[in-house]
């Protein structure tokens, strides 16, 4: 066991955990920020999307002596009121069907728009690449992206 200091949604943490932890059980089981979900356990799926210093990471697999001292944001973080530009737009195209799969996607959306806020049919396919939606909604993710880059850029 060792203690770490995390910078999780803008809030410092202290946790005292075995180092080769997966930032995802930290995040869900000490600290109960349930939003992010275990999906395969083996980064495949995408349920478990975080930011780790605005990148997009599956945090399954990420150890939690890998980031500490770093930004971690989870979909708790992500906006204070829901109110996130993707957020809005998920809610706006009605994306969500079981609903499991959604944060990860909404977080892989927001790293993208960071870093692109006018992204072509390509960058989202690339950057949604690996996030799994057993219900099919792809379209809808893609129309949700482009109307969350539309209103960062109005």
């Amino acid at each position: 066991m060792a203690e770490f200091s995390l910078e999780i949604n803008g809030k410092s943490h202290t946790v005292e955990v075995d180092p080769d932890t997966p930032l995802l059980w930290v995040l869900r089981d000490h600290l109960k920020l349930v939003g992010t979900k275990y999906g395969c356990g083996i980064a495949q799926c995408g349920a478990c999307t975080v930011h780790y210093n605005g990148s997009a990471v599956r945090s399954c697999q990420l150890p939690v002596s890998s980031v500490a001292e770093s930004e971690i944001t989870t979909i708790e973080g992500l906006s204070e009121n829901g109110d996130h530009p993707v957020q809005k737009a998920w809610l706006e195209i009605d994306v969500p069907q079981c609903g499991y799969c959604q944060a990860g996607q909404i977080m892989s959306a927001a790293a993208l728009l960071e870093r692109n806020p006018n992204p072509s049919d390509t960058d989202i396919e690339t950057a949604m690449n690996g996030n799994i939606c057993r219900c099919g909604t792809y379209t809808r993710i893609k129309a949700a992206i482009k109307t969350a880059a539309r209103s960062q850029t109005a």
